[in-house]
């Protein structure tokens, strides 16, 4: 049904209604609260079901703030007319609610374009508008599902309490940025129901039913079966699993801190990390190869090679990738760089 745009305001005052602040992620509620209220919000909108409610809600429940928001729409430029179909929706809902938006495109896309490509463009243009525009918050519109979804494709590839805790309600980025997820704890099924209920239009991407990616193949085959095999509330499962594997990755990383075995000169102090668990030698260097100033190439089995080294202390020389060593000698993990490389 054709909706005027002078509706969507009483549309967004009645999905408040029916999903209050209550029902939003109790971290994201505290956290935007105490905000200045001068600060700007930008929202990723794609024209989706969860991308509308979200932008609707920020409207209805933070209403001194609207003169503030920014919506971001990236048109992959994937799906022909319908791309462009998406980019005139989210143009409209923007019109009638009074918010800012800021559009992009991909340029030139692939003829085949994987999940993870069209991710990083798109993350991309989020990026530059918001170092552009000095604007630290990005609201993104995952939902519960999403949570699952995130975990069985995780699992599928043997991640750790790090990548099992994605997606998170508060993620802290580089240059003070941060990301936003409120529906975290909303189903897709309620947000779906609340928007019909508020006479919401939204877009439907006819893609998410192919079999293309991964997540598309999760979400169609093995999702439904999974909660049905379940015979309980399995997404809820999910979100509470996703929250208690965040608390425990926080937990290492604290302790990880209070150890300091990270020496100035950018060497691993291995004798610090003696007779810890191997959670935090794990992850002592995991961080110790990410602050290297040059991108490593390890296989999973030269990472588990490296650690059982660094576990015993003993001497070694292990490969880096091109031009680049780490070097265990005298209790301590360097990296060392041939000429050439970035050092």
């Amino acid at each position: 049904m054709k909706r005027r745009v002078d509706d969507w305001r009483k549309v967004a005052e009645r999905l408040g209604e029916a999903l209050p602040r209550v029902f939003l992620h109790p971290a994201v509620l505290a956290w935007a609260d105490a905000r200045p209220i001068r600060e700007r919000w930008a929202i990723a909108l794609s024209g989706g079901a969860d991308s509308t409610a979200l932008l609707l809600l920020l409207w209805a429940h933070w209403p001194k703030r609207r003169d503030r928001l920014l919506a971001l729409h990236f048109d992959h430029g994937l799906r022909g007319k319908d791309s462009e179909g998406d980019a005139r929706f989210c143009a409209k809902v923007c019109a009638g609610l009074g918010v800012s938006l800021a559009s992009g495109r991909w340029i030139r896309p692939p003829k085949v374009a994987s999940e993870a490509a069209a991710r990083a463009e798109r993350f991309g243009f989020f990026q530059q508008q918001l170092k552009r525009r000095r604007i630290k918050v990005l609201w993104l519109g995952q939902q519960q599902n999403d949570v699952a979804e995130t975990i069985l494709m995780r699992i599928a590839r043997g991640s750790g309490t790090a990548g099992l805790a994605a997606p998170r309600p508060l993620h802290d980025h580089p240059e003070g940025r941060i990301h936003l997820r409120p529906l975290l704890s909303l189903k897709k099924s309620e947000i779906l129901s609340a928007l019909a209920a508020a006479g919401a239009e939204w877009r439907e991407d006819a893609s998410n039913e192919s079999g293309a990616f991964f997540r598309n193949r999760l979400r169609r085959d093995v999702l439904p079966a999974w909660c049905a095999a379940a015979g309980r509330d399995a997404l809820a499962g999910a979100g509470l699993s996703r929250e208690l594997m965040a608390e425990d990755d926080a937990a290492l990383e604290q302790w990880l801190d209070r150890l300091g075995p990270f020496a100035k000169d950018g060497s691993l102090e291995i004798k610090v990390l003696r007779g810890m668990p191997r959670a935090i030698v794990r992850r002592a260097l995991h961080r110790w190869l990410g602050l290297q100033p040059s991108p490593v190439e390890l296989s999973r089995q030269g990472f588990e090679r490296l650690l059982a080294a660094v576990e015993q202390g003993r001497d070694t020389r292990q490969s880096l990738g091109r031009m680049a060593f780490a070097r265990i000698q005298k209790g301590r993990l360097v990296a060392q760089f041939s000429r050439g490389s970035a050092e």
